[in-house]
């Protein structure tokens, strides 16, 4: 004979197993990052989790962005916010002021980056009071060049390079600084960043390994680029760029800076010039007139790679092959 009261707890233990397995997951924070590669770090720690939105996308470029309705919206409602700093996304910095909700994220700032300092003098030319970019900040950094994560260097710096990204130890910072901030808003997901972090981190350092055999061939090599986006590249991987043909890719170079970049490569005999995807490449062939420099492309910014996890080791790997091939000749 049935217990009724057993029946009954039966019954009661089916609804409340159902109601658990009818209640909504926990959403996802709202995560926006500002350009590609970024994105694709924060991506990579967010899989199966969310999916962060991207403010600067497909071929556009950061130097002359224009914020669109579409990009309020998303920074009005997001829970985190990743980006460089004012050094690089200038367009963000009023915007970013007005987010209250949001963690910001702000890269250039965050513990164990490194951060050189802008190149001048010669061919990369004194910068002027403006950062790279055309916007008045005077950034002050801890960490350079040779410093672990508790070094710290107190000396103020009016210029440094923003394109931290192209360091891979610099992505493995910005993973672990991610996951940190994503784990604080959503700790119900922090294991999933954790293990992420923890994955991307791996690949990073066979991608890292695999780059340093590929282009020990061509190291030392001097080679003159658009404007000097890839110093941290360089210094990963003992390359030799030895000028820009402009410092602020919003403004075309002088004549004058033209015959000198021009100059430069016949006396050093630099071997290739690289021009960039989203500006204008006649200045490359005007500047290799005369010489016996080859040109290529390079592009740090990913403009034609599809977004998502796998663009940061494409990006990396396309840049490496852009200057093999031609440094190699």
């Amino acid at each position: 004979m049935s217990n009724p009261l057993a029946s009954l707890a039966a019954a009661a233990g089916l609804a409340c197993a159902m109601s658990v397995a009818a209640a909504p997951a926990v959403a996802a924070p709202q995560v926006v990052a500002s350009i590609k590669p970024i994105h694709s770090l924060v991506a990579a720690v967010m899989e199966g989790v969310g999916t962060p939105a991207l403010i600067v996308k497909g071929a556009a470029s950061p130097h002359t962005y224009a914020m669109k309705p579409s990009d309020a919206k998303a920074l009005a409602s997001a829970d985190v916010v990743v980006w460089i700093g004012p050094e690089f996304e200038g367009f963000l910095t009023k915007p970013l002021a007005s987010a209250k909700k949001a963690t910001v994220v702000e890269l250039m700032d965050a513990p164990g980056m490194t951060l050189l300092d802008a190149r001048e003098g010669g061919a990369w030319e004194p910068h002027d009071h403006g950062h790279e970019h055309g916007h008045d900040h005077k950034h002050e950094h801890d960490h350079k060049a040779g410093h672990d994560d508790h070094g710290h260097d107190d000396h103020g710096h009016d210029e440094v390079n923003s394109h931290i990204w192209l360091s891979p130890a610099n992505a493995k910072r910005i993973v672990a600084v991610t996951a940190d901030a994503l784990s604080a808003k959503d700790p119900a997901n922090a294991g999933t960043y954790a293990a992420n972090a923890a994955r991307t981190a791996a690949v990073l350092d066979a991608l890292d390994g695999e780059l340093k055999t590929a282009l020990a061939p061509v190291a030392g090599r001097p080679f003159v680029v658009f404007h000097d986006a890839y110093q941290y590249f360089e210094a990963a991987y003992g390359l030799s760029g030895v000028g820009a043909i402009t410092v602020n890719p919003d403004r075309r170079p002088s004549a004058k800076r033209l015959s000198a970049i021009r100059d430069k490569i016949k006396g050093l005999g630099a071997v290739c010039v690289f021009a960039e995807p989203q500006f204008e490449p006649t200045l490359v062939n005007t500047v290799v007139e005369g010489t016996q420099a080859r040109t290529g492309t390079l592009d740090a910014e990913a403009a034609d790679i599809p977004e998502g996890p796998e663009l940061y080791p494409t990006l990396m790997r396309r840049l490496a092959s852009s200057l093999t091939g031609c440094l190699k000749g």
